[in-house]
C-alpha cells in the first residue's frame, strides 16, 4: 500500500495541497452552506486521509476499504468542527478518522463480540481520544476508566474483546536486518537438553548487561509491555527506552 499510486480510483500524486489560509477561508464558505467549497475541501484533505491509513498497512485490510471509510472520517470531522475554536482542522481530524477506521477493522473482526463489551470499548476509546487531546500524552486505563466512569477491570476486558487476532507472522522486533516473528517466541514446554543449555546461555548473557538494560529487556520481553509503558514504568522517555533497548539486544548477540 506504502507504494500504492492509485486508491479507489483516484490518483494520490494528483491529490491537490491547500495552504492554512485556503483551508481556513474554504471552512468559513462550508459554514455558510457552499457545497463547491466542500467538495475542494474534502478533496483538498484527502492526502490526510492516505497518511492515517498508511497507519494500518500492515493489516490485511484491502486498502481502497480502508481509504473510503478514512473518508467517511474526514466528512464527519468537517461536519463537526467548530471554527470558533483554536484548533487545526488535521489535529481534530486525525483521532476521528483513526476511530473511524478501528470502528470499520473491529465491526469486520471474524472474531464476535457481545453488543455491550462492544460499547464499553467505543466509550473508552472516544475518552482515550479525548484524553489524547487535552493531555497530549497516552493516557492509562485507569485514567480511562475514571473518564467514563466504569470499573477498570470492565474497560480492560471489552478492550481485549476488541482486539484483532495476532498473526504467526507479525514482527514484534525489527533491527533494520534482521526480524524477530511471533511464531519465533512460541514454543512447547519440553525442556530437551539443546533448549536447557540455551536458557543458561541467556541467562549468563542477561548477567552481562547493565541493571537500566535488563530491567527493559524483562518489562517488554518477558512481561510483553510496550515501550510506552516502559517509559511511565521507568521514568525516562520512550526514545530513551529504544535507544537501551537495542542496546541491550546488541549486547545479548554479542554474548550469544
Amino acid at each position: 500500500m506504502a507504494n500504492k499510486v492509485e486508491i479507489c480510483g483516484i490518483n494520490t500524486a494528483l491529490l491537490p495541497k491547500l495552504t492554512g489560509k485556503q483551508m481556513t477561508e474554504l471552512m468559513l464558505k462550508i459554514k455558510d452552506g457552499d457545497l463547491e467549497a466542500r467538495k475542494e475541501f474534502i478533496i483538498g484533505n484527502m492526502r490526510l486521509v492516505l497518511s492515517v491509513v498508511q497507519r494500518f498497512m500492515r493489516r490485511k485490510e484491502n486498502p481502497d476499504d480502508l481509504f473510503q471509510v478514512g473518508c467517511v472520517g474526514l466528512i464527519k470531522s468537517i461536519n463537526n468542527f467548530d471554527v470558533t475554536l483554536n484548533v487545526k482542522f488535521s489535529t481534530y481530524a486525525v483521532p476521528m478518522i483513526i476511530g473511524e477506521i478501528r470502528r470499520f477493522l473491529r465491526d469486520n473482526n471474524s472474531v464476535r463480540v457481545s453488543r455491550s463489551l462492544r460499547d464499553i470499548a467505543y466509550k473508552a476509546l472516544q475518552a482515550r481520544e479525548l484524553l489524547t487531546r487535552t493531555g497530549f500524552e497516552e493516557p492509562t486505563l485507569e485514567q480511562i476508566a475514571e473518564q467514563i466512569e466504569l470499573p477498570y477491570s470492565e474497560v480492560a476486558f471489552a478492550m481485549d474483546a476488541i482486539m484483532s487476532p495476532v498473526s504467526l507472522f507479525d514482527p514484534v522486533y525489527n533491527d533494520g536486518a534482521e526480524s524477530v516473528l511471533v511464531m519465533d517466541q512460541i514454543g512447547d514446554k519440553k525442556t530437551d537438553q539443546e533448549e536447557w543449555m540455551e536458557n543458561l546461555a541467556l541467562k549468563d548473557a542477561l548477567t552481562k548487561l547493565n541493571e537500566r538494560e535488563k530491567q527493559i529487556v524483562m518489562l517488554r520481553y518477558y512481561l510483553g509491555k510496550t515501550q510506552m509503558e516502559v517509559s511511565e514504568e521507568v521514568g525516562i522517555s520512550q526514545a530513551q527506552v529504544s535507544r537501551l533497548e537495542k542496546n541491550a539486544l546488541g549486547n545479548l548477540k554479542k554474548q550469544l
